[in-house]
């Protein structure tokens, strides 16, 4: 690579046309401007200038190498702006959370892209291990999780509450306890149903169900797709436990029933991203959305 300290010296020679004044604007002598005029030809293995005692003349390789030394000028002052400048409504913004986050979010992120069609939008529903492993890769930027992650591999902040809801059909026959109910009634499996499972257990405070595990209960169907998890329970087949705001985006509401426990199973949401991280500008207004609508 060519030395830009000469490139530098040899562009301001070229462009003053004289030593003197080159060595009086680089705030060097006459014989450091020279020298470094001589280094540069040598590193390019031509004569670069032909002098004649105080003028000199380019030659075709020095007109070569006076267009590469100021088309990389350029080139440096471009990046440089390009650097300076963080547009806050373009760019890409790569998001992940769970599904039923993710049904709240997407009308109001597509909303946001509508009204700035250069802000690229892309989220991810994930559970909690793979956004915390994709952020670690940098795949994605920002994820939102319900697990506090190692601190030292990320920056976490709490982003607002959401309510677990244990969902069963319209007018289901008691089967004895809650947990022979559920025993019998039977698992609608889904990428986050054992977690939130084991939560509501523990949270609910409903004595049939504190020494129920999740691998107790049958599973009778399995779906990953959030928007018909509550399908088959309003047709009558198994239950499921799901956030509130996946149950109020249900067209079926009716052939639900949810059950209320002795104390609300409250599960905390975080925004995360890697540690140390700083997010470009389009990310506030991503955001300030995902705050307003998880009502923080």
């Amino acid at each position: 690579m060519l030395n830009p300290i000469w490139l530098n010296t040899f562009v301001t020679l070229i462009n003053t046309g004289h030593f003197t004044k080159t060595a009086e604007k680089l705030f060097m002598t006459q014989p450091g401007v020279s020298q470094q005029v001589s280094k540069l030809e040598q590193a390019c293995g031509f004569t670069l200038i032909k002098r004649d005692k105080k003028s000199f003349d380019l030659t075709e390789q020095g007109r070569l190498v006076y267009d590469y030394a100021t088309t990389l000028k350029k080139n440096e002052q471009t990046l440089l702006e390009a650097l300076a400048f963080d547009n806050p409504h373009a760019g890409n913004c790569t998001i992940a959370c769970s599904g039923s986050m993710a049904l709240l979010l997407y009308p109001a992120l597509l909303d946001l892209q509508m009204s700035h069609p250069s802000l690229i939008i892309k989220l991810t529903a994930a559970p909690n291990h793979q956004i915390l492993n994709d952020i670690q890769k940098s795949n994605i930027e920002l994820g939102i999780v319900t697990d506090v992650p190692n601190m030292r591999e990320f920056d976490i902040n709490k982003l607002a509450n959401e309510e677990l809801c244990l969902v069963l059909p319209k007018n289901i026959a008691p089967t004895g306890t809650l947990a022979e109910t559920l025993i019998n009634q039977g698992l609608v499996d889904h990428p986050d149903a054992k977690h939130y499972l084991s939560m509501y257990f523990e949270q609910c405070q409903e004595p049939s169900l504190k020494k129920l595990v999740p691998t107790d209960i049958p599973v009778v169907s399995y779906i990953n797709q959030l928007s018909q998890i509550l399908s088959p329970v309003a047709k009558g087949l198994g239950f499921t436990v799901l956030p509130k705001n996946a149950l109020e985006n249900f067209a079926q509401k009716e052939l639900l029933t949810v059950i209320k426990p002795p104390t609300p199973v409250i599960e905390t949401l975080y925004t995360v991203k890697k540690k140390n991280r700083t997010l470009p500008e389009r990310y506030k207004a991503l955001i300030n959305v995902i705050h307003k609508l998880t009502g923080d």
